[in-house]
């Protein structure tokens, strides 16, 4: 039996290693194909190599291809597998490096392509300065870029997670930054009020954001970027970083008539099969919303390792399943913390949920304790029964992770009643003796019972 793996990050090897762990080398070979040169590493760790928190790139590849072949899993970098025969069973690869075409047979296909990031027209320009941080190949052309040309300015283009963490990146490297958002708040992905919060403290850490903002295209000279042009003006730059988010990268999946989704991921069942023996996992995959009942694309690092974990243990000859996610996800900007599990108000209200929400500020620590400061928690909760849909947190320090308490109570369908009793550590140094988990979720019990009764 052969097995091959489309995409050597992590939904890919985490398939190729269950399946291996589930099945001895003499029952199953295992032949992985990856466009880049790494394979196996956190991309989400590049805003932190680029801003010079944390060692890179090796110190960001959790396994190298010659780790996994000690394993019997055969890793072949810089082949990019360009069509799929799923009546034959074949896939046609080509030799990024040398240039040459064949075919592989296989007899169970795992498909983890990942993501491809959105790059509008005016963003697909041969003009040195303009990046991307999608790939590890990414993050060392920018940190060069950063290294030898020293731009004093840079305009990052896209406030959402990605956008953010590379301000950040980029400020603690000593440059003017510029973040411009075409929304109306920074970090779409939370309420109103709560993005306000994260807007005004972007601004607070000295970096210009500007939403409401359009991009219309870059300029250059010399064939070098010198500045953004947007509808209110152009934007001085040295360096433009490009973060408008990813798609499923299923172009060679539909091309071979795999199905796909609305979110434009591929479908699978439960045990991360889409037809036959072909498999998927990973931010090429459209995923089942535990709350809001509906297909979703979240990609992130946890979700693609769970996925293919499962997938791996399935073509094993094991038994698992993916049970869905709930949208959990923090990220920092400096000292700033966000963080936000479940339905934000705009989703519970597209998933049909009449709902209630409490916005209560505490701190992290004893208020008289030293380092206390202020931290903004909302709960959103449905309306008749109480049951909590979703949580917000911007703060900062010990802020974000306190999400994960929200996050098993949303999992587990828990109201915010049942929450009032939690029982929650408590010490001086941190939390006050009313967790701000308690207190939101007293105020959002306090907010159900002042709801006049349905007619």
């Amino acid at each position: 039996m052969r097995l091959i793996v489309i995409g050597g990050d992590a939904a890919g090897m985490s398939a190729a290693a269950q399946a291996r762990r589930k099945r001895g080398p003499d029952a199953l070979e295992i032949l992985a194909f990856e466009m880049g040169r790494f394979v196996s590493y956190s991309a989400c760790g590049i805003p932190y190599w680029i801003g010079g928190v944390v060692d890179g790139p090796d110190a960001l590849v959790a396994r190298a291809p010659a780790e996994f072949r000690k394993a019997g899993i055969e890793v072949r970098t810089r082949h990019e597998v360009t069509g799929i025969d799923l009546a034959a069973q074949r896939v046609t690869v080509r030799d990024l490096d040398g240039g040459v075409s064949r075919t592989e047979h296989f007899d169970e296909l795992v498909y983890a392509t990942g993501a491809t990031p959105v790059r509008p027209p005016w963003a697909q320009v041969p003009e040195e300065g303009v990046f991307g941080v999608q790939t590890l190949e990414d993050g060392a052309a920018l940190r060069a870029w950063l290294d030898t040309e020293k731009p004093e300015s840079a305009v990052v283009i896209g406030a959402g997670y990605i956008g953010v963490e590379m301000a950040e990146a980029l400020i603690n490297r000593g440059l003017r930054v510029t973040l411009v958002e075409k929304a109306g708040q920074p970090m779409g992905t939370v309420d109103p009020d709560m993005g306000a919060l994260v807007a005004d403290s972007i601004r607070q850490l000295g970096i210009d954001l500007r939403t409401g903002v359009t991009v219309e295209g870059l300029e250059t000279a010399n064939g070098r970027i010198t500045a953004v042009a947007t509808d209110s003006g152009p934007v001085a730059a040295g360096v433009v970083v490009v973060g408008l988010g990813v798609r499923p990268n299923t172009a060679l999946a539909q091309a071979a008539g795999l199905p796909v989704g609305t979110t434009g991921g591929l479908r699978t069942d439960q045990r991360q099969r889409v037809v036959g023996r072909v498999w998927a996992a990973g931010d090429c995959t459209e995923v089942h919303h535990r709350i809001s009942n509906r297909p979703v694309h979240v990609p992130l690092g946890t979700h693609a390792n769970k996925q293919g974990r499962v997938a791996g243990i399935n073509i094993g000859g094991g038994y698992a399943t993916f049970p869905g996610i709930i949208g959990t996800a923090v990220t920092k900007l400096c000292d700033l913390e966000v963080a936000r599990t479940g339905l934000s108000s705009r989703e519970a209200e597209q998933a049909g949920f009449a709902t209630v929400s409490a916005v209560v500020e505490s701190t992290n620590r004893a208020g008289y304790f030293p380092g206390a400061v202020p931290m903004t928690v909302k709960v959103i909760a449905e309306r008749d029964s109480g049951v909590l849909l979703g949580a917000q947190i911007v703060g900062r320090t010990e802020a974000a992770k306190r999400i994960d308490a929200f996050a098993v109570a949303v999992w587990n369908r828990m109201t915010v009643s049942d929450m009032t009793g939690l029982d929650l550590g408590y010490a001086p140094p941190y939390a006050p003796v009313w967790d701000p988990i308690l207190i939101a979720a007293r105020k959002a019990e306090e907010a159900l019972r002042k709801v006049p009764p349905r007619p």
